[in-house]
């Protein structure tokens, strides 16, 4: 719940389509992640494409880790369980912690839309060096009902009893300063 008493914060956020078909034309989920973001009045801070390689990957998400600019990297794609899809392996090794309830709720979420196909999602999210990562399916409806019932939320300053940009002190440190 929001507490209108509270100043609203922007994040920056860095985007990340995992696939090896997707064209900026026609990668419909990033487009509808950047459109949300800043629409919420958040800041996009990059956004790629990259093939499903889990190196590839493991890289891009990783400077933007490093990037003290960048406080929330989403992905979307390459959560599945074919042979192609990594991005779960890519993403796991550099967080620190595993923030377990969000793969969870999002299955929960998702079982309206899919029914027991949730079950082969494997999104997830997590925090690495102070930066939250969202790993996102593919599919736009997804990322649209992930942004929309959990991650819109989480990164509003606003939302109580608590939220992650309450947990981001470089944020908060440079808005003091």
């Amino acid at each position: 719940m929001a507490n209108p008493a509270r100043e609203f914060i922007p994040v920056s956020i860095a985007v990340l389509t995992a696939s090896d078909s997707r064209t900026e034309e026609n990668d419909t989920s990033g487009k509808a992640l950047v459109e949300r973001l800043t629409a919420a009045g958040h800041k996009l801070a990059d956004k790629r494409i990259v093939p499903d390689d889990v190196y590839r990957i493991r890289a891009v998400v990783a400077n933007w880790i490093a990037d003290p600019d960048i406080q929330v990297v989403i992905t979307t794609g390459g959560t599945g369980v074919t042979g192609f899809d990594g991005t779960p392996e890519a993403i796991t090794p550099l967080l620190d912690k595993v923030l377990d309830g969000f793969g969870e709720m999002f299955r929960v979420l998702s079982y309206e839309d899919i029914g027991t196909s949730t079950l082969q999602s494997r999104c997830l999210a997590g925090v690495a060096n102070g930066t939250y990562v969202f790993v996102l399916p593919g599919s736009t409806g997804a990322c649209k009902m992930g942004w929309e019932k959990l991650i819109v939320h989480q990164l509003d300053y606003r939302t109580r009893p608590c939220n992650l940009v309450e947990l981001m002190p470089r944020l908060l440190e440079s808005r003091q300063s």
